[in-house]
């Protein structure tokens, strides 16, 4: 038995699809909206460890970074079992996570955590692209070229088994610096339907209904390694692809901090472009998408962005639109960081959602550019999600506050132990927790918004937000 089971709250996921990874939290919340529930603990710590995860924090910080490091590897699979995952598994559990009923729409796609808040708006499932398949090994954080050729001998008993997917192998040493050391990342995005969601789409899909294409157009540099299988350097976040491949002074005083015996990353020449590894679409998809949509009379809409961070303003905008039909008393911003994403709370507290991808100056830096456009809010809250360890990029609790403070009235964190950031490993039960207490408000969830209306509105103002809308 994996540890991670131990710990988990809801059902097992299928062995290779790990707990702990944004797709599979993002699914998780998505259909924890839908059965009108509450999503506490990222939907993997068991209630019964709550009062011991709230008390991790007394531990050191080099006790609390190996927490991080081990519980990753107790994630992974073994090597040897490669040959024996079937992606096909992961996307039937996806399917069994949603309520098996009548939607009038479906999005398929780029994992996305405004798209968890924008299938909750409208009530309807989503279904990722991408999944993380995490494999244990040992080595360096900066031993990439070793890492390269790990892959490049592990990798062909996966993809023989799996001919319908593409493998972004993907190391950061950087933010991933815990994990790397300890699992190879493994990102398949699938390349086709798979049988599960197309028996799900011919299930639940009203007549005439529409599935939603969300495409992220992100791009990153990539070593090609095999057909089909790419090596990825680094990650959205808190450095800018080059500087994972051609060095910088902040990545030189990132590794000087590290006690590295290096001041840059030795990697291959980038070979071209590809989607990036978390969040882009392979738009190998979109033909299986198409296909479907003929056979079916499905109706087939593209939502396209450039950066994973670009749909959060679009969302948090709609959420807005619509509280301001019903007059709520108070105009809240609640920021969800990364993975720390709560919408049956957002809707039930009458709360805007605006998700960020990461916890870096970038990140803020998007928040900022929204607030900049927007009439100011009442108050701003915000969780922040901890990955241990500072990385190279990482924006301070200062630095988050002060855009926070952008509010009329109140502002601040939920769940958040500023001195403890970005250490605070409570912040996985706290988020949850804390919010009821933070946000006093309470409002009836509000009934899914029609489709029609939607689509109305999506055609009208996407561009606006750099967006692409459109019918296929």
């Amino acid at each position: 038995m994996r540890l991670s089971r131990l710990f988990a709250d809801e059902e097992s996921t299928p062995y290779g699809l790990p707990n702990f990874d944004s797709t599979t939290v993002f699914v998780r919340a998505a259909a924890s909206s839908l059965r009108g529930e509450q999503f506490p603990r990222l939907g993997m710590i068991h209630p019964k460890l709550t009062p011991l995860a709230k008390r991790v924090n007394g531990l050191s910080r080099e006790t609390r970074a190996k927490i991080y490091t081990t519980g990753g590897a107790n994630e992974g699979i073994d090597p040897d079992d490669l040959g024996d995952i079937d992606v096909e598994r992961f996307r039937e559990w996806v399917v069994d996570q949603y309520p098996e009923r009548g939607y009038p729409a479906v999005i398929v796609g780029s994992s996305n955590g405004a798209a968890v808040h924008l299938a909750a708006l409208l009530g309807v499932p989503f279904l990722p692209q991408t999944f993380l398949l995490p494999i244990r090994r040992s080595m360096g954080a900066d031993e990439i070229r070793k890492d390269i050729e790990w892959g490049a001998e592990h990798a062909p008993d996966f993809l023989e088994n799996n001919p319908d997917v593409s493998l972004a192998q993907m190391h950061d040493p950087n933010q991933d610096r815990l994990m790397v050391r300890k699992l190879a990342y493994f990102r398949v995005k699938s390349r086709i339907l798979g049988e599960a969601y197309e028996e799900f789409l011919d299930t639940v899909l009203e007549p005439g209904g529409t599935v939603i294409s969300l495409e992220c157009e992100y791009d990153w540099p990539v070593v090609d390694v095999d057909d089909h299988h790419t090596f990825q350097l680094g990650g959205c976040g808190g450095l800018a692809p080059e500087e994972y491949y051609e060095g910088s002074e902040q990545v030189a005083d990132f590794l000087r901090l590290q006690g590295a015996d290096r001041r840059e990353w030795d990697v291959p020449e980038p070979d071209r472009r590809a989607p990036e590894a978390e969040w882009g679409f392979d738009p190998a998809l979109r033909e299986d998408l198409e296909r479907i949509a003929d056979e079916r009379d499905y109706e087939l809409r593209r939502l396209a962005f450039d950066d994973p961070r670009e749909l959060s303003p679009f969302v948090a905008d709609r959420y807005r639109e619509r509280y301001e039909a019903r007059d709520r008393s108070v105009d809240r911003l609640l920021v969800q960081s990364f993975a720390l994403v709560e919408p049956w709370w957002t809707l039930r507290t009458g709360s805007v959602p605006y998700w960020t991808a990461f916890n870096t100056r970038s990140d803020v830096e998007y928040l900022e550019e929204y607030l900049d456009d927007s009439e100011p809010y009442d108050e701003i809250r915000s969780t922040l999600f901890s990955h241990g360890m500072e990385s190279a990029g990482l924006a301070s609790t200062a630095e988050w506050k002060g855009v926070l403070s952008r509010a009329r009235d109140e502002y601040g964190f939920v769940g958040v132990d500023e001195a403890e950031f970005p250490y605070d490993v409570e912040t996985q039960v706290r988020y949850h927790d804390d919010l009821p207490e933070e946000i006093d408000a309470r409002h009836p969830l509000p009934p899914a918004m029609a489709f029609d209306q939607f689509e109305s509105i999506a055609e009208d103002v996407a561009p606006e937000y750099g967006l692409e809308w459109k019918a296929e």
